[in-house]
């Protein structure tokens, strides 16, 4: 089933395979009338992809994928941000998580051209139009050059799995997930936890409420049915946001995956789009009481 929103996509400026145009036309044409372009740590798509969905009638909430570390459990951490009222606060971070990607994916790709016979400039055009060097892009090198026939196979799992032998995966440290909330909120965004059963962020999940963490990414691919029910129960004891989205990649999906396979209810996404000016009518009538 197709659903009217799918607030997690990614497209050709980081780690998916389709142009934003595009993106905007396949939602169009499946029925999905409300997508957030959630590109990791990259904010350029966002004017475009207003445009275009204006000119298509397809609702575009501002968003982007920003990665964090916890390194309290030396573990990955995605957060989301939407409608952020003034996203150019949002840029210094943006840049200095690209330029710490940057760094991992020209040390990736040197150690991958020492093992191949291929070359960085090579694997470099095959990123062309991304925003930084992502695994899929050293991946689709090693297939146009006959090494393999996917980018999630076995091959990937050579290159990129901790145990392997064969392994050149070098993870940047970005900022606590403390920090990226913060700099949400700052910019006047709502902070999202994104699918929290990809990288086993449960226990984090509850730290993250009393910090102010907004919500939680519940209708996700990688979140098991269990997980889902779990994630609504948390969310609604403490009176946080639900979101889903399908966290599309195009060519670069793990498995076959359409827009507008995952994504939050309409009661979800209304209280997502009314979820700011709810706040301020409690902070005004909070300050008026204090008055």
């Amino acid at each position: 089933m197709i659903l009217k929103a799918d607030l997690h996509i990614h497209t050709k400026l980081s780690d998916g395979t389709v142009g934003i145009d595009d993106i905007v036309i396949l939602a169009k044409n499946a029925g999905v009338t409300t997508i957030s372009i959630t590109d990791h740590d990259c904010l350029a798509g966002t004017v475009r992809a207003e445009m275009i969905g204006n000119r298509y009638g397809v609702n575009v909430i501002p968003g982007v994928e920003f990665s964090a570390t916890d390194s309290k459990r030396k573990s990955k951490v995605h957060i989301l941000c939407y409608l952020p009222d003034k996203p150019e606060r949002l840029e210094g971070l943006c840049k200095s998580n690209s330029l710490l990607r940057k760094r991992a994916g020209v040390i990736m790709l040197k150690k991958v051209a020492n093992k191949f016979p291929i070359s960085e400039d090579f694997i470099l055009r095959n990123a062309q139009g991304s925003t930084n060097i992502f695994k899929q892009h050293i991946l689709k090198a090693l297939m146009e050059c006959g090494y393999t026939t996917e980018i999630f196979g076995d091959l990937h799992k050579k290159l990129f799995s901790k145990d392997s032998p064969m392994n050149v995966s070098m993870d940047p440290t970005y900022p606590e997930p403390q920090e990226i909330i913060e700099a949400i909120h700052e910019a006047g965004g709502i902070a999202i936890l994104a699918h929290p059963g990809f990288y086993n962020n449960f226990e984090l999940f509850e730290e993250l409420i009393p910090l102010g963490l907004d919500g939680v990414e519940v209708w996700h691919p990688e979140n098991s049915e269990e997980e889902q029910e779990a994630l609504i129960k948390i969310a609604k004891k403490h009176g946080l946001l639900m979101t889903g989205g399908s966290d599309f990649h195009g060519g670069f999906n793990a498995y076959p995956l359409k827009i507008g396979e995952y994504g939050p209810p309409e009661d979800a996404l209304s209280q997502l789009l009314s979820y700011k000016a709810k706040k301020r009518r409690k902070r005004n009538k909070a300050s008026a009481e204090e008055k």
